[in-house]
């Protein structure tokens, strides 16, 4: 029994420990550098999706709805996020990342892709007077499972669900009750990210001097890696290349 007491005891403190010790850290960054790039496009750009629109035609319309996954603006790829790959301390999140929230209008994920902070909690709205239900998928590699499932009525307006991923970086967002509504959520375990722009353009300022395992990331497409050194006062540029068939 006194061989196996210390060992017995050193695991029990280690189960003590606070989860948030491991958590990002939030600190003073001094002569930070930033890192500049575009995310671009080659080969066939796929073509839009068409989706039968088959119920609640006074809400959601009718015909067909045509759903642009990848899309394509002169060669530069947009609705992708840039992000730095396990950061454990530097800036702050921005401040309107805390107000993530995703709307259901005329049966529209609204917005198409959107970002929040993991660990906080997701707004979910119904602007619509139909049922709705909402199905989030953490996205890991090519596979997929189940963050929340929840059904929201038409006179439900608002649900808020906490959203904690543990190896992906983003979910898929699907409507149950209608199968043409699809959207992206990017959760941020970091606030080293950026949205890129309609040009494909993209900037993460105020970055530790350093070197960092960097990734895009697109929901259709998957992500790109790559590593990017940043010295300090200083622009460290990297460009993705996502290739289409």
């Amino acid at each position: 029994m006194k061989k196996t007491a210390l060992p017995i005891l050193t695991l029990c403190i280690a189960s003590l420990q606070p989860f948030g010790a491991l958590a990002y850290q939030v600190v003073p960054v001094d002569n930070g550098g930033r890192i500049s790039g575009k995310v671009s496009f080659e080969g066939t750009d796929p073509a839009p999706r068409q989706f039968t629109v088959a119920k609640d035609a006074d809400t959601c319309g009718s015909g067909t709805r045509s759903i642009d996954f990848v899309r394509v603006n002169d060669g530069a790829l947009t609705d992708a996020v840039v992000y730095l790959h396990k950061v454990k301390a530097g800036k702050d999140f921005p401040a309107d990342i805390a107000n993530a929230e995703l709307n259901q209008e005329r049966c529209d994920f609204k917005p198409f892709l959107g970002v929040m902070k993991n660990g906080e909690q997701l707004t979910v709205r119904n602007s619509d007077p139909v049922l709705h239900n909402i199905h989030t998928y953490e996205i890991i590699g090519r596979a997929r499972k189940t963050v929340f499932n929840i059904s929201q009525p038409g006179d439900l307006k608002t649900i808020r669900k906490q959203v904690k991923l543990k190896r992906g970086s983003a979910m898929k967002v699907e409507c149950d009750a209608h199968d043409f509504m699809h959207s992206f959520t990017f959760v941020a375990k970091n606030p080293y990210f950026a949205v890129v722009g309609e040009d494909g353009s993209f900037s993460i300022d105020d970055v530790p001097p350093g070197t960092y395992k960097i990734r895009a990331w697109h929901g259709t497409l998957g992500e790109k890696k790559g590593t990017v050194t940043v010295e300090a006062g200083s622009t460290a540029r990297i460009d993705f290349v996502f290739k289409g068939k």
